[in-house]
């Protein structure tokens, strides 16, 4: 039996150098005849892009709201596709991906494929940051599914019926992040099942710098913040006091542990675990709003 159609919708915020890395790394995607792929550059102040000939990709502008989830919705509208498949802009999708999420063929009721999202191979002696996202899993979709009663698939790569898509309204275009889990919660409340999907993977190309992986455990924290407000019970927040304080006691076993060891990755994980988690926290106190443009819609 043929898989269904599919629109491969990657929303995007950057530089024009970094659309082009991007649009080359789909490049290697396999689609169908009936298959669509389109990147959504939701950058304010971006132009139209120009595109490329003979590119699989086509690139819609969308900046009057930058988030996710806006430009998710509006590459959606685009396709007609059965299936729609939700990746980022930084991650490299495996070239069967398509194909690898309905092996096997989902269940009557299920909405949402979770594909899998591995870290990116990292040597020994390579970047900190990067090292530690590789050693930690640190975009796993197990992350994400260790939650008991609110687990949620990433959409960092996910795939979601269109008709369940379209049945609840897609995603909330007014919030920075955690629009994945939301869409999650709301079709479950619908519903609506969830499979998981390891064989359809993406590599995720991990921060480099300190500040990278920061203000991404913020961002995470702020959605957390929001969700916890929007479906209570669901993620509450950790004592800070106490949270600060361990992360000090933690961080100085771990580094008096990777002396003796000489073992640089147990290191890395005293330093950048208790920090994921203090900024995680933390971000709880951000706004998840986004800015608003007068540019293309």
């Amino acid at each position: 039996m043929a898989r269904p159609s599919v629109d491969v919708v990657v929303p995007f915020r950057g530089a024009p150098a970094e659309l082009e890395e991007v649009l080359t790394c789909l490049d290697r995607l396999r689609l169908g005849p009936k298959d669509s792929l389109v990147v959504v550059d939701n950058t304010p102040g971006h132009a139209p892009a120009a595109g490329r000939e003979g590119e699989a990709a086509s690139v819609m502008l969308a900046t009057l709201v930058a988030t996710p989830g806006y430009a998710r919705n509006r590459g959606a509208e685009g396709g007609s596709g059965d299936w729609l498949v939700f990746i980022d802009a930084d991650t490299v999708p495996e070239p069967d991906l398509l194909d690898r999420y309905f092996e096997p063929w989902p269940q009557e009721r299920t909405a949402l494929l979770a594909g899998a999202v591995r870290d990116q191979a990292v040597p020994v002696r390579g970047n900190a940051v990067a090292r530690y996202a590789h050693i930690r899993g640190l975009m796993g979709q197990e992350n994400t599914f260790d939650f008991g009663r609110w687990s949620f698939p990433q959409t960092a790569n996910a795939a979601c019926c269109r008709a369940a898509f379209d049945a609840v309204g897609g995603f909330r275009e007014d919030i920075r992040a955690a629009e994945d889990a939301d869409l999650t919660f709301r079709l479950e409340a619908a519903g609506w099942g969830v499979e998981r999907r390891e064989g359809a993977a993406v590599v995720h190309r991990s921060r480099q710098t300190v500040r990278g992986l920061v203000a991404q455990k913020l961002g995470h924290g702020a959605g957390a913040a929001w969700l916890a407000r929007e479906y209570p019970g669901s993620f509450p927040p950790r004592r800070r006091p106490g949270l600060l304080w361990w992360g000090v006691r933690t961080a100085v076993r771990g580094m008096v542990s990777a002396v003796r060891a000489r073992d640089r990755d147990i290191a890395l994980f005293a330093v950048f675990h208790p920090l994921e988690l203090i900024a995680y926290e933390f971000g709880r106190s951000l706004h998840n709003r986004p800015r608003q443009d007068h540019g293309s819609g």
